[in-house]
Parts: structure tokens; sequence; C-alpha cells
């Protein structure tokens, strides 16, 4: 009697099909050509889709685009082969919901060792990633850094934002990473794998922004020498991000207002209508409201884009995350092959106790000029920018001496009943600095 091995049981096809029908991973496989070839029952559960449905299908035309969306290796045609690759993806159920899962795909060769196809395996950790954002034990999400308790509060609009296409209003002083949490929005929504495209309002000159948002044809203005498309027909399907909205001119803002409640417009110079498919996230570091009761911004087209607002916290107000952003920006530093030793408690005490006005943009510059500075040496506050080095020597003292008193501090606890957050907004000081004083005088509850 022969030998039971391993290869003669996988060998068996009906064999095969059980021992991945038994896995608690989806599993997704296809020729060169797109064509799925198998679809586990797992890949059913998590996807909605029955195998009978979709064997012997072009993967994108079942999943109505790329299954691996903008990570997909075949958007463009077969590669000459595929190397492993690990990445998170969103993904829309047959039922329109959408699931969060780790993928994996490797390239299939041949006995001839020649490349067919693509083996992709995927595990659905919705369900995970929504109990560490409840339990606070999340330490990034969907590339944004931090776990403050406001920062949580982004990650839970973001994942809740997810299925819809509602237009979305982004918030913040300058550095916050607005167009961070917008590229996050896209990447966790349905349209994940379709074009994210970003427009500065505030970077181009009036005579042009009509023409880069909608396009124009040939001859429109001087210079006009060829049709060109405009950004929103760029973003067909996917996302437009307008930063700086609060910058757009009243012409513009008109005909923004009208693609936005019709999906079309025309080009400069065209009389063609075209129709497009665009989920609209725009950010300001302005007061929108303030703009609109000025006068400087159309109150239809506020209302029309200010559909869920989302704003981001300045830096000094979610300390907590400046040791976690500098691990980053110093992981990201030596993925660049640059010699990343550390920070000094002296240097990062420092970094905790400045104010941030650049917000992260400002904290990764200081990080990138230390990096220069300390010449692969442990990062003293001799090696920080001028304002932080500024800020050693002009320490403030510990203790009452600080504008703070006990008094106002009891008032605004109880005020906020007990909300130390809370109340070191209303007196006008980080929350670092309420701790300290909170620590220096022990009596004040």
């Amino acid at each position: 009697m022969k030998d039971l091995t391993l290869d003669t049981l996988v060998s068996d096809k009906e064999n095969l099909e059980r021992i991945l029908d038994n896995l608690s991973e989806g599993i997704l496989a296809h020729d060169k050509e797109r064509r799925i070839l198998f679809f586990n029952r797992a890949a059913e559960a998590i996807t909605g889709y029955r195998r009978e449905d979709v064997v012997g299908k072009d993967c994108h035309e079942v999943f109505g685009g790329p299954f691996c969306g903008g990570s997909c290796s075949f958007q463009d045609g077969p590669p000459d082969f595929l190397e492993h690759a690990c990445y998170p993806l969103n993904i829309l159920t047959t039922e329109g919901g959408s699931r969060r899962v780790e993928m994996s795909v490797t390239g299939m060769r041949d006995v001839k060792g020649d490349f067919v196809g693509v083996l992709a395996s995927f595990k659905d950790v919705t369900e995970l990633i929504g109990l560490r954002l409840q339990t606070g034990e999340i330490k990034s999400f969907s590339g944004i850094v931090g776990r403050d308790p406001q920062v949580l509060r982004i990650y839970k609009e973001i994942q809740y934002l997810a299925p819809n296409d509602y237009p979305v209003c982004i918030t913040g002083e300058t550095g916050t990473g607005k167009e961070l949490v917008a590229n996050a929005i896209h990447n966790e929504s349905r349209r994940a794998g379709r074009p994210f495209v970003p427009v500065n309002c505030g970077a181009l000159p009036e005579g042009l922004l009509e023409s880069e948002l909608f396009g124009h044809e040939k001859g429109a203005f001087t210079g006009a020498v060829r049709d060109k498309k405009g950004r929103f027909e760029l973003a067909d399907g996917g996302t437009l991000f307008l930063d700086e909205v609060a910058d757009l001119p009243k012409i513009v803002q008109v005909k923004l207002l009208r693609a936005l409640q019709e999906g079309t417009f025309e080009r400069v110079g065209g009389e063609k209508t075209i129709s497009v498919d665009v989920r609209l996230i725009s950010a300001t570091n302005r007061d929108l409201r303030n703009e609109m009761e000025k006068g400087a911004f159309r109150d239809d087209l506020y209302y029309r884009i200010n559909v869920v607002p989302i704003h981001l916290p300045p830096l000094r107000e979610r300390r907590s995350d400046i040791s976690l952003l500098v691990k980053h920006f110093l992981d990201k530093a030596m993925e660049e092959g640059q010699e990343t030793p550390g920070f000094s408690e002296e240097a990062l005490s420092l970094m905790a106790g400045y104010s941030w006005p650049g917000n992260v943009r400002e904290l990764q510059s200081s990080i990138w000029f230390a990096l220069v500075k300390s010449r692969g040496q442990i990062i003293r506050p001799k090696h920080l920018p001028m304002e932080l080095r500024e800020l050693e020597m002009k320490k403030p003292p510990r203790g009452p001496a600080r504008k703070l008193d006990p008094g106002s501090v009891r008032e605004a606890l109880t005020r906020t009943g007990g909300n130390k957050a809370k109340a070191a907004r209303s007196l006008g000081v980080g929350r670092a600095t309420l701790y300290r004083f909170l620590a220096d005088l022990p009596d004040v509850p």
C-alpha cells in the first residue's frame, strides 16, 4: 500500500478544496486573465458572494472594480510577476457593507516556473479594529498616528463614514493633518482603489482655478493649446479633496455648487455637459461659518459641503501623542536609511512642553532638523531648532507662579464635572500644564 503523504493529499483536487474550505481566512485565486479559479467558504462568508457566482468570471467585473483596491497589480494588464505583499484593505459586501480585511497576496508559478496567476488570502478584522477603538488599544489607523481620546474619536468618525458618500468638511489649524484624514476617509470607503485627487484652492491664481477644477477646451483662452481634463473628471469614481476651500472665488463657488448638486458641469469654453461620480471632501483652517456671514462664502455651498464636519485638534491639545509621533517619524527615517539614535529625556521633555504652532508638520520638520544636526549621536536639546532651545532658556517656574491659581482651577473643574481636558481648554492652557499644576498643589481636587 502506498504511503499517504501531504503531496498526494493536496494533489487531489477534492482534498485540496476541502483543506482550503476548512480555513478561517478567505482564499481567492485567479489566473493571468483575472479569471477566478477558486473562492473558498470563508471568502463567501466575508464578502457575501457565492462561489458558483464568481468562479470562471473576471475578478474586476464580479466585484465592480479591483477586489484588491488600489493595490491591485492587474489594473493595467497582467504583471510579469507578483512578489508577496501584505496590506490592509476595505472591501464591499453584496449588501453594500464595508469590511476591513488584512490581505496577503502572492504570485503562482507553473512547473516550468512561469507566472500563471495570483493566490490571495484575507482575514476579516472589522470587529477586532472596532474593539481596539472602543478600548483605546490602538496607536494608529489608516496612516494616522495617535491614541489621544480626541484622535480615537476621529478614527471612529472615519470608520462610520466609510460606507457612505456624505460630503465631509475637515477643519483645523495648519499642519494638523487634514489631507491625511481626507486620504484615510477615501481609503476606508468603497472608493478605495479609485482616484484620490487633491487640489489646494489657495495655491492657484483665481484665473486658473476654474480651468483646473473643470478643465478647458482648446482655444478657450490664451495658452489653451489643447483640451484638458479638470480635477473633477480625473476624480471620477473616486474622491476630490479641496484643501483651503475658503479661498474659492465666488464665481467658482457657483459652478462647484451646481457640479455637486447635479453631478454635471461644462469645461471652460465648452458646451458639452460632462457627468461625474465624485465624493467631495473639503478642508480649511478658517471659520467657514464666519466667512459665510461676512458674505465671502455662499451659504448654499456651505451647507452642501459641511454635511459631516470633522475638527482636528492642534498638537498642543494632544501632547500625549508626541512620543508616539516621534517614534513614527524616526521609524520612517530609519526606513529611508538614516541613522536614528533616538532622543535624550531632556530633548523629549522640551518637545512635550513646546506649543507646536505648526502642529504635526512642524514636529516632523523639527525631527528631520535634529537628525541632521546630531550626525548620528543621541539627540539633545542643542540639536533641536532654535524655537525649542529658546523654550529651555525661558522655562517658567513650576507651581502657582503661573497664571493659574487654585481658585480658578477649582471653579473650572467643578464647571466641567472634573473633566481635566475641558477644564484646561476653559482656562486657556494645555492639559500638560494643568496636570503639572495639580501635581504641585495636591490639595486641589
